[in-house]
């Protein structure tokens, strides 16, 4: 899927498999729903003006089938794609909301309606959603769907979207953590107290896999900006690139991280040993390539990690917790002695630093406490 891995993700992020684990699974291991919506990203990729599908979505589960002919629609009126869609089904015409639609009854038994070629209504599940407040069991349930699914933080409030007796999603909200780089484009100070005070972290929103690609994401934090008992938001995002659902919430995107230039450096370097760079949080993949390097080139390696001397490369060699940072003249000596599997912390830590990640905020500034000066670009 897609000419690149960036690209990839982009095109199963935008019908709903923007799960990490969905990503290492064949075609012939995912479920009919998410069989779907990998043939809707297809013709995305094709770039072909007309999408023709015959027999839609015949065998799923009607919640399933209606959040596919959503999501293939809006999609669909996003690229200025023609569809044509038969089914034997009549329960989906408000979600695929088409601009002519023909039912063919028995023998000369037709009827033509003609719509407005456009949509503003959400799907129609979203409309049997409630937000309730949630706790951390809540959060727990879901958690594992979540590409992050460990520690929380400090939790401020947690957030639930039902449908019914059925967890829909959650989002949880903590205390600002003392250090965020990003932070001081839009908050002067660092008061702590005030911080604490005026200022929560969006720190997880995960959906369940059924219910992606309809909207919940936006709409949890929409819902729930005003309800977490502070001032202004923060956010910071990894997958914001490829999913802006926080700025269809109503966040805005104060800085967009790029690669580290050290790392990009770094992953150079490892790109001529012959690593694939997709694969450099394995720690097996990244141990097996290790252990086919001589000497000498795996000295050469430990030279660019030495020349390329990150804060984090530091402080993963370093071995004095008073000093966690150490000093460059240790950090050679150690980086010289250093064992395979260390190396591969260190290469594992590249691999995260060459992630592109977004900073967001919100705030109701004229009643904020703190200062807040939002960029001009």
């Amino acid at each position: 899927m897609g000419k690149t891995v960036g690209e990839g993700l982009e095109l199963l992020s935008k019908v709903g498999l923007n799960d990490a684990f969905l990503f290492l699974r064949t075609y012939d291991q995912l479920s009919d729903g998410q069989k779907y919506r990998y043939r809707i990203a297809k013709p995305i990729e094709s770039g072909k003006q007309w999408w023709l599908m015959d027999e839609f979505a015949p065998t799923l589960d009607r919640d399933t089938a209606k959040i596919v002919a959503f999501n293939l629609q809006k999609l669909a009126r996003q690229q200025g794609r023609a569809v044509i869609a038969a089914t034997t089904h009549t329960d989906l015409q408000g979600d695929l909301n088409p601009s002519v639609h023909v039912h063919k009854r028995f023998g000369e038994e037709i009827s033509i309606k003609y719509y407005p070629s456009f949509r503003n209504s959400p799907c129609s599940l979203v409309q049997e959603m409630q937000v309730k407040p949630g706790t951390l069991s809540d959060w727990k349930k879901l958690g594992g769907f979540h590409y992050r699914s460990h520690s929380v933080g400090a939790v401020r409030r947690i957030f639930c979207l039902w449908r019914g007796p059925e967890l829909c999603g959650v989002i949880v909200y903590a205390y600002p953590g003392l250090r965020c780089a990003r932070r001081k484009l839009v908050l002067h100070g660092t008061d702590i107290k005030k911080l604490n005070r005026e200022l929560s972290t969006i720190q997880r929103v995960v959906v369940h896999p059924k219910y992606r690609t309809i909207g919940l994401g936006a709409k949890l934090i929409r819902d729930t900006l005003a309800l977490a008992g502070t001032r202004c938001v923060e956010m910071s995002a990894v997958m914001g690139k490829y999913n802006p659902f926080a700025e269809r919430a109503g966040m805005i995107k104060v800085y967009e991280q790029l690669p580290d230039p050290k790392a990009v450096r770094v992953s150079e370097a490892l790109e001529l040993l012959g690593f694939n760079l997709q694969f450099l949080g394995s720690q097996n993949y990244v141990l097996g390539k290790l252990g086919t390097l001589s000497p000498e080139l795996l000295s050469e390696l430990k030279n660019v990690f030495y020349n390329e001397n990150h804060p984090r490369f530091l402080r993963e060699i370093a071995t004095d917790s008073s000093r966690p940072y150490g000093t460059k003249k240790e950090y050679a000596r150690l980086l010289e002695k250093a064992d395979n599997e260390k190396i591969a912390k260190l290469i594992k830590i590249t691999g995260i630093l060459l992630q592109t990640k977004a900073y967001l905020f919100w705030g109701n500034v004229k009643m904020a406490s703190v200062k807040v000066a939002l960029p001009r670009s």
